[in-house]
């Protein structure tokens, strides 16, 4: 809750107007307490993972052979009452295990610093500490994903996220209530360390949604604008993780790929790129001798 009860009363103590970002914020934010700001992270999430996946699912029912062709696994169809099942298996476990996550991490929230107040953070703060939040948290997911694949925590834990060999939008947070919590660390941790503005907190969650959405969505757009960011991953990099399944030794990385290069955990995906790409060309060349005898 802000410490001013009015908008002039605000304009007094920081000493300058307000922008208009910090007005509706003000109006906004101004009456309600600090709880209950931060709870709105599990609105959020079960918001934009009710929006966001819904392109992916009528390109599945739609059968169009122009997006078609960019699927990653074309072979594998979801029926719409799979994929509901999916939904409602998630939301399920989003309060099951997430909303008494939120509530009883309030403390913590307000012991690190993040702050509800004005002023708001600056463009060029907000992406510095959102950069900030996706290496820490790629860097410490690596790790725990690798965990979860030694054989106890992949059998007692982690199988449940890889029923699905081919990965839809959906199944992005489909997974056992441990997992969840636990792959919810690293999601925090950038926060914890360095701590900002509520806002700032909230965007940084619903952009790691959409981009474990979008790994998951089983589609490799060529014109996708994240195949312009340096080490960026993407779907295709990450359904071969799925399609490899429990035995798979590749391709940890939640967002960007550095760590998997830098501790070989990409070689299998190399491999398989490097055949297809070779197999592609044998085909090519077959195919144009044909023509020419």
């Amino acid at each position: 809750m802000l410490p001013y009860h009015t908008l002039e009363g605000a304009q007094v103590a920081l000493g300058r107007g307000l922008t208009l970002a910090e007005t509706i914020w003000f109006k906004y934010s101004a009456n309600k307490p600090d709880f209950v700001l931060h709870c709105h992270n599990t609105l959020f999430l079960c918001l934009f993972y009710s929006i966001a996946p819904i392109p992916f699912v009528l390109m599945e029912l739609s059968g169009y052979e122009k997006l078609n062709k960019h699927k990653i696994q074309p072979s594998v169809k979801r029926s719409f009452k799979e994929m509901f099942k999916c939904y409602k298996d998630v939301m399920e476990t989003f309060v099951i295990a997430v909303s008494p996550l939120q509530i009883i991490s309030y403390p913590t929230i307000k012991w690190i610093g993040i702050r509800t107040g004005l002023s708001l953070p600056s463009g060029w703060e907000l992406f510095w500490q959102l950069f900030i939040y996706f290496v820490i948290e790629d860097f410490s997911n690596y790790w725990i994903h690798r965990m979860l694949h030694c054989k106890w925590a992949f059998e007692k834990i982690h199988k449940v996220h890889h029923e699905y060999v081919a990965p839809i939008g959906l199944s992005a947070p489909y997974a056992h209530w441990a997992e969840i919590i636990i792959l919810g660390i690293p999601s925090f941790l950038g926060p914890a360390l360095v701590p900002g503005h509520i806002t700032t907190y909230w965007l940084w969650f619903i952009l790691r949604q959409l981009e474990a959405i979008e790994t998951h969505s089983g589609y490799d757009f060529p014109w996708s604008p994240t195949k312009y960011i340096p080490f960026y991953g993407g779907p295709a990099y990450h359904d071969y993780h799925h399609y490899v399944g429990g035995k798979s030794q590749s391709n940890f990385a939640s967002v960007f790929t550095y760590c998997d290069y830098i501790y070989g955990t990409h070689k299998g995906y190399q491999y398989r790129k490097q055949m297809r790409k070779k197999n592609s060309t044998d085909t090519f060349i077959a195919q144009n001798y044909k023509m020419d005898g």
